[in-house]
């Protein structure tokens, strides 16, 4: 239960959630971290705390640096229950600290605890509070992911305490990126992502923006790893990623009853690949939606594919447009296709999905009775190619 020094006289002390698989219906095959930081100055100064079961596991971190019951402010950045769960068991430790938040974290924390005993400092976006030696400042980043959300940074040492901005879902005895290496944290840095921010890309914009003309050497999240060498990646793609800017390649996404639509899919991939766009295909049978959410990042086609079950589409695929109409990318090209016996409702359901959320579908959806024939599936082959000639003209 060692802390880490990650600055001088600055510590990490989160806790490592080695057993979560799903986090709120996005799987987490790595586990995560909750990550709490301790600056000791002349005012102590906790950032965060950590999910409920894990406040032991913090607070013995934390003794290893001072008496829990020294902390002089703790510093509420987000108060979704994964960072905001032990406030109650540290100001229980630490009855005379000061809550400093903004107006709407003291009302989230009064809505989840009995805060009336609770000191509170307010503070504006911009703010500084001195803590000694160092001074924090808050940037508030409101819908990144709630309302409440804010940053604290550390000028003194170039410091971000960014919450939920750049986290990825992590456990491990590693606490910084280059313990890692880049491709495992752009792959899970998209992931989280795709899967928690995406819906809010332009207040993501607003949040670098505030940001701008802050040194930064390292960023500490609230979930995964501390960044210290791959800040220049990871600034580069945030950008790209609220920006809705995809790459040159496709994505096919669907669930098959007999097999026919599973042909259909291949047939389109076919014809995309003879257009020199690369793709990847995505069975919702063996595939889970938030992994799938990690492709749609990136994919500048997405093609969804269905039969018709009950006049509609199958459960799994309406589960997967649920998730994403709830995630809404934007800027892309949408497909759809699928087989039925006698409706055919399950392929014209997805079009008038792909309608609804506004990206464009150069191609009209195919439907397919029974089992394609060969020409359906050169048509498919057909189509794939038209797909990608949109993919390639869009670039």
């Amino acid at each position: 239960m060692n802390p880490v020094q990650i600055k001088p006289n600055i510590y990490w002390v989160g806790g490592i959630d080695w057993h979560l698989r799903n986090f709120h219906g996005y799987i987490t095959p790595r586990g995560t971290t909750y990550n709490a930081y301790l600056i000791v100055d002349e005012q102590i100064t906790l950032i965060d705390t950590v999910k409920d079961y894990l406040a032991d596991e913090m607070l013995e971190r934390i003794s290893s640096v001072c008496d829990p019951s020294d902390i002089d402010y703790l510093v509420v950045n987000h108060v979704e229950m994964d960072h905001s769960g032990s406030v109650g068991r540290v100001m229980d430790v630490a009855p005379e600290a000061t809550i400093v938040t903004s107006a709407k974290g003291r009302e989230g924390l009064e809505h989840h605890y009995d805060a009336a005993r609770w000191d509170f400092e307010l503070i504006d976006s911009g703010e500084e509070l001195s803590l000694g030696e160092r001074s924090l400042t808050f940037v508030y980043t409101p819908m990144v992911h709630w309302p409440d959300s804010m940053v604290s940074y550390v000028q003194q040492e170039s410091l971000l305490f960014s919450n939920d901005a750049f986290g990825q879902h992590i456990a491990g005895h590693e606490r910084f990126d280059d313990e890692v290496g880049w491709d495992l944290l752009h792959e899970e840095a998209g992931k989280y992502y795709a899967n928690i921010v995406m819906p809010y890309g332009m207040q993501v914009l607003r949040a670098l923006q505030a940001l701008e003309g802050l040194k930064i050497d390292m960023i500490a999240p609230s979930h995964g790893v501390i960044w210290r060498t791959f800040i220049e990646d990871l600034l580069d793609v945030y950008p790209r990623w609220a920006g809705h800017e995809t790459n040159p390649e496709a994505l096919i996404v669907y669930d098959t009853m007999w097999d026919s639509t599973r042909q259909l899919s291949t047939a389109l991939r076919r014809g995309l690949e003879e257009s020199g766009v690369p793709v990847k295909v995505r069975s919702l049978q063996t595939s889970h939606v938030s992994e799938i959410m990690t492709d749609v990042l990136s994919a500048r086609a997405v093609l969804i594919g269905t039969p018709t079950l009950n006049n509609g589409m199958l459960p799994t695929v309406g589960a997967f447009l649920t998730y994403l109409r709830g995630l809404r990318p934007q800027n892309r090209i949408g497909f759809a296709f699928g087989s039925y016996g006698w409706g055919g409702q399950g392929a014209q359901e997805v079009a008038g999905f792909i309608e609804s959320i506004g990206w464009d579908m150069p191609v009209d959806l195919m439907n397919v009775r029974y089992r394609p024939e060969v020409e359906q599936l050169e048509e498919a082959e057909a189509a794939g190619r038209k797909l990608g000639e949109a993919v390639n003209a869009s670039e």
